[in-house]
């Protein structure tokens, strides 16, 4: 599939996320795993592993500023009836500037993920492979993007304790 309508359908994915996510007692919610959540849907079947960030600053200018986003989460999706496996995403609460990228760094290694919208991704399937491999190994991922609106730079990090569990439950209640 198409890396862009890959992109489409994750936003598509967002919105039912964000409000599963936003509602912790959802049916959706099917394990949790230290700092990450595993959610199912069925019709279509889609699985995805999610995690909002441990910190988050927001800087204008150099300077620290209070900003207002919505939900700022990373996931990795599975959605066997478009063959996608494994795709990595992030959205940052508001919509990032025109023509930007997105960095992600773990452990001394960075990736970067084009954005539409609200929402970045890896260009492709491998370059998902080598973030999943690197976000095992991890500590933690940093995700730093600059808004649309005010030209914000915002710094996340999110935590990888969990990850590899949550992804490997993802992973089985959506390749069985």
């Amino acid at each position: 599939m198409n890396r862009f309508v890959a992109g489409i359908c994750a936003v598509a994915l967002g919105a039912t996320v964000s409000a599963a996510w936003a509602q912790e007692s959802s049916d959706n919610r099917v394990a949790a795993k230290t700092d990450w959540s595993v959610f199912v849907e069925d019709d279509p079947t889609e699985c995805w592993s999610v995690s909002s960030p441990k910190e988050t600053v927001n800087t204008r200018d150099g300077r620290p500023v209070a900003v207002n986003r919505g939900d700022i989460l990373m996931f990795v999706a599975y959605r066997p009836g478009s063959n996608v496996a494994a795709e990595v995403s992030f959205t940052g609460g508001y919509e990032f500037r025109e023509g930007s990228t997105v960095t992600l760094e773990i452990s001394g290694s960075s990736f970067e993920m084009f954005t539409d919208n609200n929402w970045a991704w890896p260009a492709s399937p491998a370059d998902d492979a080598k973030i999943i491999t690197a976000m095992k190994r991890g500590a933690q991922a940093v995700v730093t993007g600059v808004s649309e609106r005010s030209g914000t730079t915002t710094r996340d990090t999110f935590s990888l304790l969990g990850f590899t569990a949550a992804l490997e439950e993802a992973e089985a209640r959506c390749t069985s």
